[in-house]
């Protein structure tokens, strides 16, 4: 009932030529009012709603309405808050400050919204007719940075006029720094434009001064100057570093173009831009190219390196074509590049390049197509490779003998024979990366087309046995094969590359017997429960016929002088796919693995009251015997096992024995060991392995979790920090004759962390050793200072290539990404 007597008397205020007594809506009784309404166009375009939280009074002989204690007014996009609220209907006027409370403090200082824009100040005045006001002492967010002022006109067009103001990127109402001008106009989502300005620290004016100032106001990408550092650099004199411009073209599509030149010739451009479609993909590119020069022209330490480098990802929305993908990730350029340009550490620390662009469909429910375009590349050895495309087709498993619907009552187990085809095909080029373009040509590529279809027929022998046959067709088509002879002239062996459509054929057959045994060994007493050893024997039978067999065609010989015996080669040697293999196959293969682990009781496990621990991972002894063979029918034994300790301590064992005896230059000799040296077997290799990775904070030698529940738990405004380390071991052994490399070990230990001393002081390093190399890895301190709305950020590589320090103050706002002090070393100076 009160709102509506409330919504009753605006309408009459909203009126001219009112006659009435002041009114307050607190003491309304059940007198009435006389009104007499000359009828007047009102200056209200929306409707008005206000409340307030101690009392609203009205004034109906003035048209005025008060509203008291945390008032608020709506009135189209407008909306006003404050600790008191005045609205003048004959003057068109709302005004609108703060109160004083019981101890003088001013509470409910206005907070007016108009549309996107909002602002807090002392006192407001505003017409709502011509959409004009004043404010005192603003204090408003303006594209990301803040608005200070101390008179403020509004105009109609939602244009500030700012009197004796700052702007800054610090949210404080006593702001840390400001940059201070007279005059000022604010165009919202445009710009602010000022007069005179000079920077003013903790209150403390700076005699930085510039004649005029500009500050974008925009909202999302726009187009802008990107401002260039400055410095010095010994080797390449004075530079000026990633200036450029940046085009913000729309919200789905942007360019950044930088620069760097350098004084002694050395420069750099780079590009960058990123897209981005909802719901369909997004993406960058970048594309670099750099001259860098070292020491003076016509001297013997000049050096000039033409590099560049291309980065490119694109990523596809899963939900945009849900069977097909599209993906690219590019990482390829000159060896050089990341070593005198790298964007960050990881750059410059990878040793390799990799890059991959796929794109994968299925279709018919069976078939599934998969091209893909791969490049990689070795910074160190400057190897490339490059394939352009490799491509593939295959279909789903088929079974052939099933029938939806019905089971096969006779020979059952055709209802498991599965038949699939797989076609790949690749043209490849391996080269160094400074030649790729001279032997970009096709007789340089090796490609090559290859056809598998394999059979198979899984079987269960007496429930515990798995028999699976297998039956495998392949077939290869190349573009070209090779033709050796021995020249006289040359006295050489010449290969020649003979052009030409060349096929080429093998299969082969397969059967595999295995199952699991189990052996358990328990105990009642004591920590340890139970034991489990889990054997796992495997014999698979092979056969494969001669394919060096002339009829096939695909090896041939030649005769080198001197000798009786012509040397035997394959037409498709060091072809893409290789060729059908040599030599008639019946081979046996023998292989058992073990796996141990126990149970331990746990009185922290409240469900089994045990755990597992794994002792042996996994320990395989393996061999073969072919018995196609005219001599050396077995095989070398493998060793190789596997474990994990402590959930953070990995073992590796691998070993090569050799059954039979070697002559002095190495070879093998069809004798058993055990019938020359009494000993069944020969070590050939061996390879132990440990790495241990752990990571450990305060948290790891602090007391019990504490259970309490957050709003009771105090608060840890100590030290905090973490840390992790990475030790690996490896040694190997290579006791063959003539050797290349008898022993080799590698140890190496890394480790780094961050330690926060204070919310807003952060330490972090990353360092290692080389134990065998006797010398650190890549090592860097990093220092960070977090000041509210500045940062210092301190960056010291003490050694190795790299070796520079970085000293930087800056302020933490994009807006503002210019206003540092930065000194530091160029790390190139020590090249």
């Amino acid at each position: 009932m009160r709102n509506r007597l409330l919504n009753i008397v605006v309408l009459l205020l909203i009126t001219t030529g009112v006659q009435a007594q002041v009114v307050d809506s607190t003491k309304i009784g059940d007198d009435s009012v006389h009104v007499s309404i000359s009828p007047e166009k009102s200056a209200l375009e929306a409707r008005i709603d206000y409340q307030s939280r101690d009392s609203i009074k009205f004034n109906v002989k003035n048209q005025i309405v008060e509203l008291f204690g945390a008032a608020m007014v709506d009135y189209g996009t407008i909306h006003l808050e404050a600790g008191y609220i005045r609205i003048d209907f004959s003057k068109y006027m709302i005004y609108a400050y703060g109160l004083p409370d019981s101890n003088g403090v001013v509470q409910g200082t206005p907070l007016f919204k108009d549309g996107d824009q909002e602002f807090e100040s002392d006192t407001i005045a505003y017409n709502y007719e011509s959409k004009k006001g004043i404010i005192q002492h603003i204090f408003s967010e303006q594209g990301g940075g803040f608005l200070h002022g101390d008179r403020v006109k509004k105009m109609p067009d939602n244009t500030i006029l700012v009197r004796n103001g700052s702007f800054t990127t610090c949210s404080l109402h006593d702001p840390h720094f400001q940059i201070v001008f007279g005059k000022a106009k604010v165009i919202p989502d445009d710009k602010i434009v000022t007069g005179p300005v000079y920077l003013e620290i903790e209150g403390i004016p700076t005699p930085l001064v510039l004649p005029f100032g500009f500050f974008p106001n925009k909202k999302g990408r726009s187009s802008g100057i990107l401002i260039p550092s400055y410095g010095e650099s010994t080797n390449r004199g004075f530079f000026l570093q990633n200036g450029g411009y940046y085009f913000g073209f729309s919200d789905k599509i942007d360019l950044a173009v930088r620069g760097d030149i350098y004084s002694r010739g050395s420069w750099a451009l780079k590009t960058q831009t990123n897209y981005k479609v909802r719901y369909k993909y997004e993406g960058s590119l970048n594309v670099s190219y750099a001259v860098n020069i070292f020491g003076e022209r016509n001297s013997t330490d000049y050096q000039k390196f033409n590099d560049f480098f291309i980065k490119w990802q694109h990523i596809q929305d899963p939900k945009a074509r849900p069977h097909s993908r599209f993906s690219a990730n590019v990482q390829a350029g000159t060896s050089n590049y990341n070593t005198f340009n790298p964007s960050s550490a990881n750059d410059y620390l990878s040793s390799s390049y990799s890059s991959s662009i796929s794109y994968s469909t299925s279709f018919l429910n069976i078939f599934n197509f998969t091209a893909n375009l791969n490049q990689s590349q070795n910074k160190q050895t400057h190897v490339f490779n490059l394939t352009l495309p490799e491509i593939s087709l295959s279909t789903s498993r088929i079974y052939p003998f099933r029938r939806p619907g019905k089971k096969r009552t006779f020979i059952k187990a055709l209802d498991n024979l599965t038949v699939s085809y797989v076609m790949n095909t690749r043209n490849s080029l391996n080269t160094i990366d400074s030649l790729l373009f001279d032997e970009f040509a096709w007789q340089n590529f090796d490609n090559g087309i290859k056809h598998s279809i394999p059979v198979s027929l899984p079987l269960k022998l007496l429930k515990v046995v798995t028999l699976t046959n297998t039956f495998s067709y392949n077939e290869r088509w190349y573009f070209k094969s090779i033709e050796k002879h021995w020249n006289n002239v040359d006295s050489a062996l010449v290969t020649d590359t003979m052009p030409g459509f060349r096929a080429a054929h093998d299969f082969s057959m397969s059967s595999a017997f295995s199952t699991k045994l189990y052996t358990f060994l328990s105990f009642k007493h004591g920590p340890i429960s139970a034991f489990r050893h889990v054997l796992t024997p495997s014999v698979t039978f092979v056969f494969r016929p001669d394919f060096s067999d002339q009829r096939w065609g695909y090896y041939q010989y030649y005769l080198l002088p001197g000798s009786l015996t012509p040397t035997r080669y394959s037409v498709f040697e060091n072809a893409i796919y290789g060729g059908p293999p040599s030599g008639k196959a019946s081979m046996m293969t023998f292989a058992l693995g073990n796996n141990l682990e126990m149970k331990v009781r746990n009185r922290k496990d409240s469900i089994t009251g045990m755990k597992k621990v794994v002792l042996v991972d996994n320990f395989t002894i393996a061999a073969s015997y072919n018995a196609a063979a005219d001599s050396l029918n077995w095989s070398k034994v493998s060793l190789s096992g596997r474990t994990k300790l402590f959930k953070n301590l990995d073992l590796r064992y691998a070993a090569l024995l050799d059954p039979y005896i070697v002559d002095t230059s190495g070879s093998n000799m069809n004798q058993f060991e055990w019938d020359v040296n009494h000993r069944l077997l020969r070590q050939n290799t061996g390879e132990w392995g440990a790495s241990l990775n752990y990571m450990f904070n305060q948290a790891s030698f602090g007391k019990k979790k504490n259970t309490l529940p957050d709003s009771l738990r105090p608060k840890n405004l100590g030290i905090t920090w973490n840390m992790n380390f990475s030790y690996t071991l490896q040694y190997r052994r290579d006791y063959t004759a003539n050797a290349l490399e008898p022993e080799k070990l590698i140890q190496t230990l890394s480790f780094g962390g961050e330690v926060n001393f204070t919310p807003h002081w952060k330490v972090s390093f990353m360092s290692g050793y080389d134990f065998v190399n006797h010398d650190f890895s890549y090592t860097s301190l990093n220092i960070h200072r977090d000041m509210h709305c500045w940062e210092i950020v301190f960056n010291w590589i003490p050694t190795g290539f790299r070796k520079s320090y970085n000293m930087t103050i800056r302020v933490k706002s994009t807006i503002l990404q210019d206003l540092k002090l930065e000194k530091k070393t160029d790390w190139r100076d020590y090249y």
